[in-house]
Formats: structure tokens, C-alpha cells, sequence
């Protein structure tokens, strides 16, 4: 019999477990506001969280039940919106934690939505296509009373594509007898999804790495990255550092790494990539480790896989200038003191990812109006975004002289606090 559950063997410590670590972030930034004890138990826990069984008949005829979660933390703002990941993986807590970092990402951005993240643990590469479509149509119909385009908006997430969101999204649609699309975002053109929505991810990241780069006086065109993870955040950050003139000169995946010291053809390792193999296939460079690429001397690292990888292991060799991180929670706190002791340059997860989410509200809101932008339009209003977002950090964290993570937070909790106090929910407010 397969293990559906590998929670037992991944998150096990404080230092790893994300739950615990945004926990502390949020009570910190708290107290730094000089805010009272109850705005963070507003915070810390998120307002609903559903557990759903996900049966699926197999293509040989057995059942497995799967476990499938989904967190709602706050609409204060307005619904919620996060995205879906199908992982062996995934936990209660992991789930519980990236939804309130959406709501972080949110209130950074100035975006009307709410954090929300969804899950199941399961293995996607181990189905064939029609069981992984009979899990994601399952898994939407048991989540159905909670998600609407005015309750809580999924989208893509680890693992999970735009034919996923289209079956999810027939689904949905079967269920309540009429088109709505506005349900979830990231979906295919043709049924409603934004354009720019695939790219917007990894666009967002080079902005940040753009402006950050500006702040320090580092020329992009002569500067060099190295980044773990070569999935969809990895390969668009790598195809627009590469036109801005940044030599990518390492990447690693699940299966291993490649470096070349005079950087790789970026489009030519995109082309590879489509065409079915990993980038650490890639024979036009040499072999190299996760830990080695941790410790390259470049300019910018982006961290583009999973959670807890700077870590106070990894974090002592990182030489680059700059860290964007384009993963979630990629960080630990041990791993995030020594980078600040090092002084180097952390673009927080919730300001550095953020573009995705930013694209899912545009989607929304054409969902909403039926009427559908340019490409052109998107990144440019993306942009604007991404930029005002990282200004408003920057200046808090040179006004209080604090990490960006600090300033992330205090930036995204003095958003909510506002919206808290615009309800009744507290009498305090902030400036």
C-alpha cells in the first residue's frame, strides 16, 4: 500500500515548520507597531479551514482516498484568493501558513483579496491523466460550498497547471448550472484566463531583483544568478533576467544542477526544458549540487523551490548581493539571522512572489467585466504594482532600520489594521 501522508517525515522542527515561523513574524511586527496584543490574534489564525476526503477510482479499478485541505485566513479585504498544490508533502500547518502569507502579499500590493491557500497530498507524477483529472474534478466539488468568485478565488499553485483550472473550473461550473468564470484564475485564454497570468510569477521576481539592484548600485547587465528550482518561477525568472543581460550561471532542480561559469543560453534551455527534459539534463555545462550552488560567488541567488532551504546549514556559504526569494517561505529564522548578519540583501517572499497573485486579481477583475486586456496592458499595470510595493517597503525599512522581511511585514500588517479598524473589529488604527 502507498503512503498518502509524508508529514511525519518533513516538517518536524519550530525552525522549519512555516506556521510557527509566520507566526512569530506576525506577533513581532505586532510589537513593533506598538499595537495591541489582539490585532495578532486576529492574525494568526486563519478564519475557516476545510479538510476534504478525495476519493479516486484508479485506472485498476481500487479506491484511494486522499486528503485535501483548504485555508481561508482573512477577508477583511474582500475575498480570499490562493492557490491549489498537489504535493506528497503538503500538511495542515504548510497550508495554514502560505494562506496567511497571501494575505500578507495582498495588503502589501494594495490588492482587494484576502489569503487563501488549498492542498492535497498526493503524488501527481505517480496518476495517469484521467485520474489526475478525477482527483482535481473531486477534490473542487468537496471545496464547492466555500470558493466562489466572492467567498475565495483558487488558482495554480505547485504542481498544478492551467488544464487543471479548466477541469476544476468545468466542474464548478456543472455543479452551479451556469458559466462562472470568475471562480478561480490562472485558467486557460480561451476560458476566460488572463493574458500575462503563466509569466506573471516569474516577471514579478525580476522586477523586485530590478529595483533592489537599483538601490544598491548594481548593474544587472554585468551582474550573475544562480537559481534552485526550474519550474514555472524559475524558467520565466531566469528568461527575463537572461534579457536583461544577467549571465545565469547556475540551476538545480529535483534531480541535481548545472553550472557554467560564462552563463547558459537561456532561450536554449527553455526550448530543452518544453521539449520533456529537466534543466539538470541539460549537457552544455557541468554537474553541480544544491549545497555547491549555495555557495557560488554571484551577484543575486533566487531560491525558487520549496520551503526551509537557507537554512543555518546553507546559509553561511551565500555569497550573492542580492536574495530574492521566489519561493515561499524558502527561509529559515536561523537561516534569515545570518543572512542579516552578513548584510545581504533579502527580497522577501511576500513582496518578491507576489506577481502571480497580482495577475490573478487583473484576471479577476476581467472575469468580472467580461472585457479582456493586452498583454502589454497586464505587465504594465503589473508592473506599477510590483514597484509601489517594493517602495513602500524600502522606505519602512529605512525609516525603522530593519530587515526587509521586518518592513514586509509591518508594510502588509499596517494595511490590515487599517481594514480592521474601518469595521469595528478594533478600536486602534495606525498611520
Amino acid at each position: 500500500m502507498k503512503v498518502e501522508n509524508k508529514a511525519e517525515a518533513d516538517i518536524t522542527t519550530h525552525d522549519q515548520n512555516p506556521y510557527i515561523i509566520v507566526k512569530s513574524l506576525l506577533k513581532e511586527s505586532v510589537q513593533t507597531l506598538g499595537l495591541n496584543e489582539n490585532v495578532y490574534h486576529l492574525l494568526k489564525k486563519p478564519m475557516r479551514v476545510f479538510e476534504v476526503a478525495v476519493p479516486v477510482r484508479m485506472d485498476n479499478g481500487e479506491i484511494r482516498n486522499f486528503t485535501g485541505y483548504r485555508s481561508q485566513h482573512s477577508d477583511v479585504l474582500g475575498p480570499t484568493k490562493g492557490g491549489i498544490r498537489f504535493h506528497p508533502s503538503v500538511t495542515l500547518d504548510e497550508v495554514k501558513a502560505l494562506s496567511i502569507w497571501m494575505s500578507m502579499k495582498s495588503a502589501i500590493l494594495d490588492l482587494p483579496l484576502g489569503g487563501g491557500k488549498g492542498g492535497v497530498i498526493v503524488d501527481p507524477n505517480e496518476l495517469s491523466e484521467r485520474e489526475l483529472e478525477d482527483l482535481s474534478r473531486t477534490y473542487i466539488r468537496s471545496i464547492t460550498p466555500i470558493i466562489g468568485p466572492e467567498k475565495d478565488i483558487p488558482a495554480p499553485d505547485v504542481n498544478t497547471n492551467p488544464e487543471i483550472m479548466g477541469w476544476m473550473l468545468d466542474e464548478f461550473d456543472k455543479l452551479r448550472g451556469y458559466n462562472i468564470p470568475g471562480m478561480l484564475t490562472g485558467k486557460p485564454l480561451i476560458i476566460g484566463g488572463s493574458q500575462g497570468r503563466i509569466a506573471a510569477t516569474g516577471r514579478g521576481v525580476v522586477f523586485t531583483i530590478r529595483e533592489a539592484a537599483k538601490h544598491l548600485g548594481l548593474e544587472l547587465s554585468e551582474a550573475t544568478a544562480a537559481i534552485q528550482g526550474f519550474g514555472n518561477v524559475g524558467s520565466m525568472t531566469a528568461k527575463f533576467l537572461h534579457q536583461l543581460g544577467v549571465k545565469i550561471v547556475a540551476i538545480t532542480d529535483a534531480k541535481g544542477g548545472i553550472y557554467k561559469k560564462d552563463g547558459f543560453d537561456i532561450p536554449a534551455l527553455l526550448d530543452f526544458v518544453k521539449g520533456g527534459n529537466t534543466a539538470s539534463e541539460y549537457t552544455e555545462g557541468d554537474s553541480i549540487t544544491n549545497e555547491e550552488m549555495f555557495g557560488l560567488p554571484v551577484d543575486i541567488l533566487i531560491p525558487a523551490a520549496i520551503e526551509n532551504q537557507v537554512t543555518k546549514e546553507t546559509a553561511p556559504f551565500i555569497q550573492a548581493k542580492i536574495l530574492a526569494e521566489a519561493a515561499n517561505g524558502p527561509t529559515t529564522p536561523a537561516g534569515d539571522k545570518i543572512l542579516e548578519e552578513k548584510d545581504i540583501f533579502v527580497i522577501p517572499d511576500i513582496l518578491c512572489n507576489a506577481g502571480g497573485v497580482t495577475v490573478s486579481y487583473f484576471e479577476w477583475v476581467q472575469n468580472a467585466m467580461n472585457y479582456y486586456w493586452k498583454e502589454s496592458e497586464v505587465n504594465e499595470k503589473l508592473e506599477e504594482r510590483i514597484v509601489k510595493g517594493f517602495e513602500r517597503v524600502l522606505s519602512i525599512r529605512n525609516e525603522k532600520k530593519s530587515s526587509m522581511r521586518d518592513a514586509a511585514y509591518i508594510a502588509a500588517i499596517k494595511h490590515l489594521v487599517k481594514a480592521f479598524h474601518a469595521r469595528g473589529w478594533i478600536k486602534e488604527t495606525v498611520e
